[in-house]
């Protein structure tokens, strides 16, 4: 009989580094190993999303994303079915959108910031790992990535955290931190967690292989 696939969800505020701490994780991982679904695939259009009390699209609200689509498209890789969508392009519209395909796999990272606020999706996780970063850290990420990456007015950003990120964080994602198997410090680096955690989902791989008990990661705690 086959083994179901390990569902880890990945979460962490906006600036935590949970990108590049997916990103770091899939380099060790072929995709017959370990498939990543994105939450940020999952956004509503631009005229869908809600706005706030001056008027400005909220992008940081659990409504803002397809939570049903998303559930089941997890589903679907539950079931060994692979799955293909078109790449959200931050609403860019010079940019063209290319078809992702995401192919089933022994592991599969559910990540996003509300990937534990949604209850039918958080359900179906084996194990939780939430990416941690003191406030003021992640703000300067978040200026980092938005005014010089996607060339944001430092005023829009600073407005939308103060009045979108922030606020979205305390309530929808902060909660679930003290749940999860595994919070990582990513203040400096998350270096010595990864290796712990890429060690750890070898081992896992390897009883998909051999059909052995898989190994126990509840020692991996506070990384």
């Amino acid at each position: 009989m086959q083994q179901k696939p390990f569902i880890i969800g990945i979460s962490g505020g906006s600036g935590s580094g949970k990108t590049t701490f997916v990103r770091d994780l899939a380099q060790s991982f072929s995709i017959d190993e370990l498939c990543i679904l994105s939450q940020d695939n999952y956004y509503k259009p631009r005229e869908e999303q809600q706005t706030d009390a001056n008027n400005e699209k909220n992008f940081d609200l659990p409504e803002s994303f397809k939570e049903a689509e998303y559930h089941k498209d997890v589903l679907r890789l539950l079931n060994g079915e692979d799955v293909v969508l078109k790449e959200y392009t931050y609403n860019n519209p010079l940019a063209e959108p290319k078809l992702i395909t995401y192919k089933a796999a022994p592991i599969v990272i559910i990540e996003g910031i509300f990937v534990f606020h949604f209850a039918d999706v958080s359900s179906l996780m084996d194990y939780k790992i939430f990416i941690d970063a003191d406030e003021h850290i992640k703000l300067i990420r978040r200026i980092q990535r938005d005014q010089i990456e996607r060339n944001y007015p430092l005023e829009d950003v600073l407005y939308r955290y103060q009045h979108h990120v922030y606020p979205s964080y305390q309530k929808y994602i902060l909660p679930y931190k003290e749940n999860c198997d595994i919070v990582v410090d990513n203040n400096i680096s998350f270096d010595s967690a990864m290796q712990i955690i890429k060690s750890s989902i070898r081992e896992r791989l390897d009883t998909f292989q051999s059909g052995a008990l898989p190994p126990s990661m509840e020692t991996l705690k506070n990384l």
